[in-house]
């Protein structure tokens, strides 16, 4: 199978299956002497693992990392790091069923469309565990970040009708309200939304909003390594992305060239922007203001109604679904487009480092 690496120079390459004994990642390309513990990582495996809200999947997985190389005396050494999630709570008999048919909403038919087989356990390499990987990885792209002043907050931005109304917007209610919402009160509607949704034994999707910010202007390149499409690739390449925004998006499309465009100004000596619709990124460069993006999140296609669907040998028939799943995917999903938009960002980082002539000239002291 093709396709399980992303990135250039900070290249990560994910393994692993929903019911095989581990998943993981390796990460090469990190430079040397960034601190790093077990801590780091599971920090962010904590806020995507199953299990913690009445509105996640029943399955309880502790996702304890285990970094097994590219870590010495609490840094990396520059050689490539590999970590491992070990899977603790299979259900692989919740999948029998429908071993010999396929999920409405799933890979199941694609899968095996391509390859003439598949783990029917879950998903197998389509499953959203497979995210374990990314997220660890995500986390060490962060910290790495966090050394030139780029941060990135994700958050839910909405779940079915409810959205958040950033007025009032609360950084520490992402990590403390079970929808991931900067805005407890929106949150609450939304779990009410979500409670009738489960009742009706449905699902919903959302969007997902990520800010990075302090990225400086030039990462990036202007063909076929631009920034805005480097990041529509790491966050579509999320199974249950469906639709990608930078900036204003879609709005754009009914504006006039006045109305879009970011006028440049002057500001403490530096050149800034003193409107943001186009996201923080100009012919696919960065440009010095905030990163904005949005991911589109379907609904779990999992869902307990009865679908219709086809067998492998051809039989029209229904389906429902058992074992343990999420109402939605959006929440747990958060750390992940924030993990796969720092992996982004640390590879333009270490990209743009040989942009310039000048700039190699500071690195080897010319």
């Amino acid at each position: 199978m093709a396709g399980s690496s992303f990135g250039n120079i900070l290249r990560i390459t994910t393994w692993g299956e929903s019911h095989g004994t581990a998943l993981g990642v390796v990460v090469d390309g990190c430079p040397a002497g960034l601190a790093l513990e077990a801590e780091d990582i599971q920090a962010f495996l904590d806020r995507r693992k199953p299990g913690q809200t009445k509105i996640s999947t029943p399955r309880k997985e502790a996702d304890a990392v285990e970094i097994l190389s590219g870590i010495f005396e609490g840094c990396t050494t520059g050689t490539p790091i590999s970590m491992l999630v070990r899977n603790t709570s299979q259900h692989s008999a919740d999948y029998s069923e429908i071993a010999n048919c396929y999920r409405p909403g799933h890979a199941d038919y694609t899968f095996d469309a391509k390859y003439g087989f598949r783990d029917y356990r879950g998903g197998g390499r389509s499953s959203g565990r497979e995210t374990i990987g990314r997220v660890a990885a995500g986390a060490i792209a962060s910290k790495l970040l966090r050394q030139f002043g780029i941060e990135l907050t994700a958050y839910t931005k909405s779940i079915g009708p409810v959205s958040v109304d950033m007025s009032k917007f609360d950084r520490q209610a992402i990590l403390t309200t079970p929808t991931c919402m900067p805005d407890t009160e929106a949150s609450t509607r939304a779990e009410t939304y979500l409670a009738d949704c489960m009742r009706s034994y449905d699902s919903a999707g959302g969007v997902i909003e990520c800010v990075i910010e302090g990225v400086p202007a030039g990462l990036g390149d202007p063909v076929f390594e631009k920034l805005d499409a480097n990041l529509s690739k790491a966050v579509m390449s999320i199974g249950a992305v469906k639709a990608i925004e930078i900036g204003d998006g879609i709005e754009v499309a009914v504006r006039h060239g006045s109305e879009n465009n970011d006028p440049f100004r002057i500001q403490n000596g530096h050149i800034s922007k003193t409107t943001n619709h186009a996201g923080g990124i100009l012919g696919g460069i960065s440009d010095g203001a905030s990163i904005i993006l949005r991911a589109y999140v379907k609904p779990t296609p999992s869902i307990f109604s009865s679908q219709e669907t086809v067998s492998r040998q051809g039989e029209n028939i229904n389906l429902s679904i058992k074992g343990r799943h999420d109402p939605i995917i959006v929440p747990r999903a958060v750390v992940v487009v924030e993990s796969m938009a720092a992996v982004t960002i640390a590879d333009a980082l270490l990209m743009n480092a040989s942009a310039k002539l000048d700039n190699l000239k500071k690195i080897y002291g010319r």
